[in-house]
């Protein structure tokens, strides 16, 4: 179960927000994630609250403020090239809906399947 979140400066149109979203989830889908995992968050700050680099380390251009860090939260035991599958079509939806990929970041973040509880407090894979 992915937890994707998303962190962009204020004011993001829901359109915007949306484009990010479906290519984030349709990417998971492609990697294997069910269709129906779907749990997502958005995260819309201040420009005092969301503070970054226009292009550390190796932006082609400078980041602006569609600037969009995206951390995806799963279970451990995704290969470096499921990840790197995941970011390439990512980048490419993102790119098809008029996004720059170079104002992307992408975080993953793992953590072991006992760590989940889905509903009523049951861990599930233990």
């Amino acid at each position: 179960m992915p937890l994707v979140t998303l962190t962009v400066r204020k004011p993001k149109s829901a359109e915007f927000k949306s484009k990010v979203l479906d290519a984030v989830h349709a990417s998971l889908v492609s990697t294997g994630i069910p269709d129906t995992d779907k749990f997502q968050r958005v995260l819309e700050l201040d420009a005092d609250d969301f503070r970054f680099d226009p292009g550390y380390p190796d932006v082609a251009g400078a980041r602006n403020d569609d600037f969009v860090l995206i951390e995806i939260l799963w279970s451990v035991g995704r290969s470096v090239k499921i990840k790197k599958k995941l970011l390439l079509e990512l980048m490419d939806r993102l790119r098809a809906a008029g996004l720059d990929p170079e104002n992307v970041m992408v975080a993953f973040k793992e953590t072991a399947w006992e760590n989940w509880a889905f509903a009523g407090g049951r861990i599930l894979h233990t």
